[in-house]
């Protein structure tokens, strides 16, 4: 996924030069000032996190608030129209991420239900305006809940022992959780998100022995680091 994002900005990157090179040669002209040029801050990297990130609803909402805006300060629409559009959109917009992601992520969902049925209820770990550091060093771990609300957990899973398919349920509203992972696990994510989301940074090596981590995350201006 890193690697995906860095083509894409290295692919914007070269277009940026060919375009300074054909101003400077003048074989064309191009403003990058252009009237309402600032909502690229918004619409670019929009469309970036749509192809390279799990969960798209922040992104989505982003691009379209983004052209928008661009429409309307290219007098296109009306600037009162979006006041009144942002609020149905946001709601539309997560409205059919629920649909569809329940549609296309059926089987890490049941998967994941299965695994919560057979987890301890009281497992979990929370973390409100504080932190919590919590290191598994040759334990068996059978899944967890981690709550980080205006607060941040860190769970090192590296040298614990997993012997069987497990699921993580983060929930991470305005605080973040970081989960180390050993290298020999599959990871499977699954994310409902608003303006937050999960970062896919482990790549593991994993076989047909290897066991699954299923990170069943919620992100509210929150985010969820799998390292």
């Amino acid at each position: 996924m890193k690697t995906t994002k860095n083509i894409i900005l290295g692919v914007i990157l070269v277009l940026i030069g060919i375009i300074l090179a054909g101003n400077a040669l003048n074989l064309f002209h191009f403003n990058f000032f252009f009237k309402g040029w600032w909502t690229l801050f918004i619409i670019v990297p929009a469309i970036i996190g749509l192809l390279t990130e799990n969960d798209k609803k922040g992104n989505l909402i982003a691009l379209i608030i983004g052209v928008l805006l661009l429409l309307a300060v290219r007098d296109i629409i009306d600037f009162e129209i979006i006041w009144k559009l942002i609020f149905p959109i946001i709601i539309i917009v997560i409205g059919l991420s629920l649909i569809f992601k329940n549609v296309i992520n059926k089987e890490i969902n049941t998967n994941i239900n299965k695994l919560n049925q057979k987890m301890n209820k009281n497992d979990g770990y929370a973390a409100t305006f504080s932190g919590q550091d919590i290191k598994l060093d040759n334990e068996e771990f059978k899944g967890t809940n981690l709550n980080a609300i205006f607060g941040g957990v860190k769970l090192d899973l590296r040298n614990s022992i997993i012997e069987e398919d497990v699921v993580i349920n983060a929930t991470a509203v305005f605080g973040g959780i970081d989960i180390f992972v050993p290298d020999n696990v599959k990871i499977k994510i699954k994310s409902n998100s608003i303006f937050g989301g999960v970062s896919n940074k482990k790549k593991t090596e994993t076989n047909g022995k290897s066991k699954t981590i299923y990170v069943n995350a919620s992100c509210i201006f929150g985010g969820v680091d799998i390292k």
